[in-house]
């Protein structure tokens, strides 16, 4: 369709337009298109966080679960996140290739494969091996939403619609942990897996009717090496810090193997990068201050943020008592606030510049990691919902402007690397965040629970000193003289939170001094050209110089 549409503001008279405009067609249903895109990201990452509050369910003896021990419990969790993680980058290469609908709907489709699967599973292999394809499905969906999004608004509004897209993601993350309590309370633990598969139908009629398709018009040759190298770097890194999370040690033989041979693979991948005629992600992109400091802050900032979302289950249901539903609804004000703040932070950022608005955000974020520090078993409820909103508070002013600035220093025809780059630095970030900050978490409790293990039989010390949740256990056998246990064991998780929680906000601050050193700053008024120049760090605002047109992008197919 050759129909142009107007851009959502009117460009000043002389301006160059870097790609074309959206189709006519495509630009009237943009807002129900980004609909369809949130209700797809929204299965996704709500089912990554859905599976944490059923594992008790699942570990029980048939009929009510299917008998699976702890690793086998860990394995349902980071099978999908190895599967997910190794996979994203290639997937957004993918989908600049052959079409990013395309890849949209096969993703969708295999998650809800996976989906049914999974809650038909007979034995906890069956529900690892079902978790994987699921993560394999996922892998392919959340690059593709971005990328779309990018190929169906006009640059002035993508950061709108960016900022209710990584709303979808907070809400994702917080309705998890609700939903997973409404449905176990009412049916089996499979019905937390057959839930997505009538949405998954819902979710691919609306994108056959919806969404339009595009791809890089001029994608040039394969790089199947590069492919290649990408996909076993990312696999062996994030098994190695899988693996350290679970032994809560950095230095055993397999962790170290496995995370020092996947950075020697993705080494040699940004060296072939270089070196190719033909890459699969233009490194040069890495030079500039802005895009490097944006994909730092995305993986910062979700290092911080998951090792906490980790240990909070503890605390909330182990030391809180509070039940899975209970905690769940605990963190909706996190949701809340981002669902509230990340659609408006495009506002913010134009008064302010993203610099200062993301410094501000990491701000927020570190502070409500630190007062983790200052909680007990009896702080009020009021307190936690408090700091849980200003959480998600800082993360909305963070998320969208580094996802506008990863996104728009790409071509349009790039945005599904660009949006791979976006989520993969995300996923490491998350995982190396959970692996460091639990390890520190289990070895400072560990070192507080030895001296009160006195009365547990010698045999199942090593066992109880492993966590909050086994020490509990144990006692619960003790009878009424496991009630001393009981108390030091919340104490001593307290103390291991107060560390991990000053750690979590160390990151957080390294993440605040990367986003003021080198974000960009506030855009200077348009010259006469009706051109737009962003202040490097420390510059005043000058009158922007003309520049040369840019190569422009195919426009939406509809």
């Amino acid at each position: 369709m050759s129909t142009s549409s107007p851009s959502s503001s009117s460009a000043p008279s002389g301006a160059v337009d870097s790609a074309p405009r959206v189709p006519e067609a495509v630009h009237k249903r943009r807002w129900a298109i980004l609909g369809v895109l949130m209700f797809s990201l929204l299965i996704v990452v709500l089912d990554n966080s859905i599976l944490n509050v059923a594992v008790k369910t699942i570990s029980s003896p048939e009929p009510v679960g299917i008998g699976a021990t702890q690793s086998e419990l860990e394995w349902a969790i980071n099978s999908y996140t190895l599967v997910f993680a190794g996979l994203l980058f290639t997937s957004g290469l993918l989908g600049d290739r052959v079409g990013r609908k395309k890849v949209l709907l096969f993703g969708t489709a295999v998650f809800g494969l996976g989906s049914a699967l999974a809650a038909m599973s007979g034995s906890p292999g069956d529900l690892v091996a079902y978790r994987a394809l699921m993560g394999f499905g996922a892998a392919f969906v959340m690059p593709a939403t971005l990328a779309v999004l990018m190929n169906v608004f006009e640059r002035d509004e993508q950061p709108k619609a960016i900022g209710i897209w990584a709303g979808s993601v907070g809400l994702g993350i917080a309705i998890g942990p609700i939903t997973g309590g409404v449905l176990l309370e009412h049916f089996w633990w499979g019905s937390i897996f057959l839930i997505n598969v009538p949405v998954v139908i819902v979710a691919l009629i609306a994108m056959w009717f919806l969404v339009p398709d595009s791809r890089d018009p001029r994608p040039g040759r394969v790089d199947p090496v590069g492919v290649l190298l990408s996909i076993v770097g990312l696999v062996l890194l994030v098994y190695g810090i899988i693996r350290a999370g679970e032994l809560a040690d950095f230095t055993d033989a397999t962790v170290l193997a496995s995370t020092l041979g996947g950075v020697a693979v993705l080494t040699v991948f940004v060296v072939h990068q270089k070196r190719s005629d033909h890459p699969s992600i233009d490194m040069s992109s890495f030079k500039k201050p802005a895009f490097s400091a944006a994909v730092a802050a995305i993986a910062l900032v979700f290092f911080a943020l998951m090792g906490v979302t980790f240990f909070s289950a503890f605390y909330l249901q182990s030391v809180r008592g509070y039940s899975a539903l209970d905690s769940g609804l605990l963190i909706l004000p996190l949701a809340v606030a981002q669902m509230v703040f990340a659609p408006r932070a495009r506002l913010v950022v134009e008064r302010f510049g993203a610099r200062a608005v993301c410094t501000g955000g990491m701000l927020l974020v570190a502070a409500g990691l630190a007062a983790f520090a200052l909680f007990d078993a009896t702080t009020p409820v009021w307190v936690l919902c408090v700091v849980f909103f200003v959480q998600g508070a800082g993360m909305a002013h963070i998320m969208p402007p580094v996802t506008v600035t990863v996104m728009q220093s790409l071509p349009r025809e790039k945005a599904g690397s660009g949006s791979a780059v976006n989520n993969t630095f995300r996923q490491v970030g998350g995982a190396l965040g959970v692996a460091v900050l639990g390890s520190l978490l289990s070895s400072t409790y560990r070192g507080e629970i030895e001296g009160h293990l006195g009365a547990v039989p010698a045999a199942a010390r090593d066992t109880a000193g492993e966590s909050i949740e086994a020490t509990m256990a144990v006692a619960e056998k003790l009878g009424p003289a496991g009630a001393p246990l009981m108390s030091s064991a919340s104490d001593a998780f307290l103390t291991a939170m107060h560390v991990t929680a000053l750690g979590s906000a160390g990151v957080a601050l390294i993440g605040t001094a990367v986003v003021a050193l080198f974000m960009p700053g506030r855009t200077a008024p348009e010259g006469p050209a009706g051109k737009q120049r962003t202040e490097a760090p420390g510059e005043a605002p000058t009158e922007p110089a003309a520049e040369a047109p840019v190569a422009a992008a195919p426009a939406v197919r509809d």
